[in-house]
């Protein structure tokens, strides 16, 4: 069962907003860390006095994503080590700082969506032959009541741009299918959005096993799709996360999924030192190296082999 009772959030955005909410509805009294004035109960301004007042035993870093080095940095320098969750990606760039946190794991929830939990039961009998995911959504849509071109999407000197936004495709994808051995990639600003940021990006790569994967992401897609399309030598699977189904061949699969679900569970695992199915730090930084190799390919046209 959980023993966490107090829990830390720094940023109060969207997704800090859905974490506080959701920690509180698991009977955790949660504290905020903003830079911002802010209406809740308690806040502070750094981490520093929250870690000192509230002997937090979780800590949830939900700011940009450009500022996640420096807030682990300083959570380091405090001597704090139990559970911390880090919003993805880990980070915007890679970093040769070396953190020895023993509980630290990366917000990858789509991990924990019914439907790739089942294609992961699924998927351990059959000889995989190629992946195919794509997931697009407009970025206007996104955040309503927002300006889309002042959000952090929209500025990549904040970790912004669609191949960091949706990361998740990479983690999922590593996480059912294997890392990567050699990639090739295209991307970059091709739409006539308002943003200093990549809007669309294609991925290329075969996995160390051999299977050959592909990937389409952007902020374009006025239709919201996130499919994956599974070719083995048995059958083929497709899987609509917006759809909530999985089709094998000719049967279809339903689920109902709530949108609160997967951060949930994520919780509740993490919480419950259940971490089999989280993303750990090595799967983190791996993101992060492979969003970094794969905008290297696109600029430079080539294939890069994963050392």
């Amino acid at each position: 069962m959980m023993s966490v009772r107090k829990a830390v959030v720094i940023g109060y955005g969207s997704i800090g907003q859905r974490h506080i909410r959701l920690l509180n509805s698991l009977g955790i009294a949660t504290v905020v860390v903003s830079k911002h004035q802010i209406d809740v109960e308690k806040s502070y301004s750094t981490i520093e006095e929250a870690i000192e007042s509230e002997y937090p035993e979780y800590i949830v870093v939900a700011n940009e994503t450009y500022l996640h080095e420096e807030m682990l940095t300083r959570i380091q320098d405090t001597g704090y080590d139990q559970r911390i969750l880090v919003e993805k990606p880990l980070f915007a760039k890679m970093t040769s700082k070396n953190y020895h946190f023993s509980s630290l794991y990366v917000g990858y929830n789509l991990r924990f969506h019914p439907i790739i939990q089942k294609l992961f039961e699924l998927l351990k009998s059959e000889q995989i032959i190629s992946v195919n995911a794509y997931v697009g959504q407009y970025l206007p849509t996104w955040r309503p009541n927002t300006d889309y071109t002042k959000g952090y999407s929209a500025d990549v000197t904040k970790g912004g741009g669609v191949i960091r936004d949706l990361s998740h495709e990479l983690d999922y994808l590593n996480f059912l299918f294997g890392n990567w051995a050699e990639m090739t990639a295209s991307g970059g600003q091709i739409s006539d959005l308002s943003i200093q940021s990549d809007d669309y990006f294609s991925v290329l790569y075969q996995t160390q096993t051999g299977i050959n994967v592909s990937v389409e992401m952007n902020y374009l897609d006025r239709i919201i799709q996130r499919q994956l399309v599974i070719q083995t030598n048995e059958h083929t699977f497709k899987a609509d996360l917006i759809g909530q189904k999985i089709q094998i061949d000719s049967e279809i699969i339903r689920f109902k999924v709530d949108r609160d679900e997967t951060y949930l569970n994520q919780h509740i695992a993490l919480l419950n030192n259940h971490v089999d199915m989280l993303c750990d730090l090595q799967g983190g930084l791996d993101i992060v190296r492979m969003i970094e190799v794969a905008e290297q390919c696109s600029k430079e046209k080539v294939w890069i082999k994963n050392a």
